[in-house]
């Protein structure tokens, strides 16, 4: 199969990252006979540097024509960085917003996952942490509050501020049936999180929901209140596969669910439009302050790289051999900085690279 990746290694540790990632990739394609096309395209402080604008009409077409894009990192330090004496639409953070709105990138995916090897990380209990859990959070990303009619005026005297929350159901058919669709590839279970209780939007959500839920009669649906479901992610984590929510719940959500594994430098992300392709980071940010000292740990983009063979290209034995190279290096005792314990191996991001390689089978 030949896979056509934009590269985006963006700002900061981003172009080392990228690289480890891109190392994993093409041991995928030598062992499993596939043909990778990458080609590299500057957004964010690294395009500015060059073009004097956080993302191009080139950068754009560039993405567009690829299957899918592997993304490093994002902006740089906001106090000294020049960039940010600009106005905010030519920050490096604008690229990324552009990107996303020019891609029509309307789900996100946040997998939220507690490794046996990084259990001692975990915050909470042990007799919970004990017990793992493999999340995936579905958020809805182009619509709900964020995106709804604002406005601030003054009253009788009174400053007073609305913010708008609306949906239509085919925002929520669409994140739905990518939801279930993922839920196939998984577990097969599907929490939808909203607050019916309360919200008229959130009665649509549900209603909608459970429509699509009857295209999809081996996946198990349960709703739950957004409320509740805050509640839950830290009492048991493991009932939950794959939590299907609005933006502003998704937001606050997925947030909850990354500290509760404990290493934030391991966790994945995607942003999905209405066909395959989708543009694939890691959650953590650009790390100015130990980008070059090759100290980055690149699990995190590993793992967005195998969510992009598994989302993008459909090849689920490829994404399964990158996820046990993940294991099998943790259970060896090899550890960057910012996940090492007593006991361990500490190695650099190269080094992480190369061990995560030398495991694809």
């Amino acid at each position: 199969m030949e896979l056509n990746i934009a590269c985006i290694p963006g700002d900061g540790i981003g172009p080392e990252i990228v690289a480890e990632a891109r190392k994993v990739l093409e041991k995928v394609a030598k062992v499993y006979g596939h043909r990778m096309n990458f080609t590299d395209i500057l957004m964010g402080g690294a395009s500015i540097d060059v073009h004097g604008v956080p993302l191009t009409d080139e950068a754009v077409a560039a993405a567009k024509a690829a299957d899918a894009v592997l993304m490093g990192s994002i902006g740089g330090n906001t106090t000294t960085s020049p960039w940010y004496k600009l106005p905010p639409e030519k920050r490096p953070e604008a690229g990324l917003l552009g990107i996303r709105k020019a891609l029509n990138l309307f789900a996100n995916l946040r997998p939220a996952v507690l490794y046996d090897e990084l259990a001692t990380a975990c915050p909470l209990k042990e007799e919970i942490s004990r017990a793992g859990f493999d999340i995936m959070i579905m958020r809805e990303l182009t619509g709900g509050l964020y995106f709804g009619e604002r406005k601030t005026y003054e009253e009788n005297g009174l400053r007073t501020a609305v913010d708008t929350l609306v949906y239509n159901e085919n925002e929520i058919r669409r994140i739905a049936v990518k939801g279930f669709d993922i839920a196939r590839k998984r577990r097969k279970k599907v929490t939808s999180v909203d607050k019916a209780n309360v919200l008229d939007s959130s009665r649509l959500w549900r209603k909608v929901v459970e429509e699509v839920a009857a295209d999809y009669p081996d996946v198990t649906l349960e709703h739950m209140l957004v409320d509740n479901c805050a509640m839950q992610l830290v009492r048991d984590p493991a009932q939950f596969d794959v939590i299907l929510t609005e933006n502003m719940f998704g937001d606050i959500l997925s947030d909850e669910a990354s500290m509760v594994t404990g290493s934030i430098g391991m966790l994945a992300s995607a942003s999905l439009n209405d066909t395959r392709f989708g543009l694939y980071e890691p959650s953590h940010g650009s790390a100015p302050d130990i980008a070059g000292m090759d100290v980055a740990n690149p699990i995190a983009t590993v793992l967005s790289a195998s969510m992009m063979l598994r989302y993008s290209f459909d090849l689920d034995r490829e994404a399964d051999a990158v996820d046990a190279a993940v294991k099998q290096v943790l259970k060896d005792g090899y550890r960057t900085g910012d996940i090492l314990s007593e006991g361990c191996t500490k190695v650099g991001c190269s080094r992480m690279g190369d061990l995560l390689a030398e495991r694809i089978q």
